[in-house]
């Protein structure tokens, strides 16, 4: 599956622009995690991008939610490891390898970081800096839907915390305008 082709299916099927939105983010920054960690950018920035495919038939059924993008995506020749990742990254499966275990990891940090975006005085992704960011996820209560710890398993990848939300910031303001941040 191509990028282009992913992408088109995102936007057939999922209606909510912020998920949408949501899925470029985790695109991006799944791009960049996978450039420093040496691994294949494509393969992961599309695991990113087709995570939750599946958002307007799961959003009020989570359990469902994972295995019913792959069942969208049953007559599609994913690249090797894309579909265990998108069951990893709601806990349908143990986070295993690295692809499994950033996705895992990038997931909330998006959200993060895109809160901490609105919250700069410049309401901008380019204003923001990874230490803006990193005094944001010292607040419990900033962004509270962004799991600390989750976001913490980036250790499991080799990466410092400082690091892998400066991999994500870079990520995310690639696509900046793509976001509108």
């Amino acid at each position: 599956m191509e990028r282009g082709d992913a992408l088109e299916l995102v936007r057939e099927k999922v209606s909510n622009p912020n998920i949408v939105k949501h899925m470029l983010a985790v695109e991006a920054a799944m791009r960049a995690v996978a450039r420093r960690l040496g691994e294949n950018e494509e393969v992961w920035a599309l695991a990113g991008l087709l995570h939750d495919l599946d958002y307007d038939l799961t959003k009020d059924e989570p359990a469902r939610h994972g295995p019913t993008t792959l069942e969208m995506l049953r007559d599609v020749d994913l690249p090797a490891g894309v579909a265990d990742a998108i069951l990893a990254h709601n806990k349908r499966k143990d986070a295993e390898t690295p692809l499994e275990k950033a996705l895992w990891a990038v997931d909330p940090t998006t959200g993060l970081v895109v809160a901490a975006a609105l919250m700069h005085p410049e309401k901008s992704l380019a204003a923001c800096d990874v230490a803006f960011v990193l005094r944001r996820f010292h607040e419990k209560r900033f962004a509270a839907g962004a799991d600390r710890d989750q976001i913490a398993s980036c250790a499991e990848l080799g990466l410092t915390l400082e690091e892998f939300l400066g991999l994500c910031l870079e990520g995310m303001q690639s696509v900046r305008g793509e976001l509108g941040l």
